[in-house]
């Protein structure tokens, strides 16, 4: 997986599309990422007015999968096992609001890889820490 400097990745058409995730950083076992805090990632009940932690949940497990491909060998892809989160802080929603995801290997091993994602406003408020999971697997054709 290729990002041009200065040019954010725009995941293919998923859940990670969906919620406006783009990957701005990707280093080998380090990863950042940016979600819009909007009405797509907002909490489902009324008022609609802070992120969901939903959200911020699946934003840490699909960060930490693309980490884990720039990790694995050519015929090998993660899966997620396990995700772990605490929800320590709000955010608010708002035009042109966003959070950003920080992914940092934890573990690299041969069959399992564990990630530390931390979702962070751009002032640096922790929003929620997330713990994440991948059994490394040889690709299904």
């Amino acid at each position: 997986m290729q990002i041009e400097p200065g040019k954010p990745y725009e995941p293919k058409e998923s859940i990670a599309r969906h919620l406006g995730i783009k990957l701005v950083e990707v280093k080998e076992g380090y990863i950042k990422a940016t979600m819009p805090v909007n009405d797509h990632t907002a909490r489902p009940c009324t008022p609609v007015d802070i992120l969901n932690g939903g959200a911020s949940l699946a934003c840490a497990e699909i960060v930490s999968g693309y980490g884990s491909i720039v990790l694995c060998k050519e015929d090998e892809e993660p899966v997620g096992i396990q995700v772990s989160a605490n929800h320590v802080g709000m955010t608010p929603v708002g035009e042109g609001r966003y959070v950003e995801a920080r992914a940092t290997i934890v573990h690299r091993g041969r069959t399992q890889h564990v990630w530390n994602v931390d979702i962070v406003t751009p002032e640096g408020k922790l929003i929620s820490t997330a713990r994440i999971t991948n059994l490394i697997i040889k690709k299904r054709s």
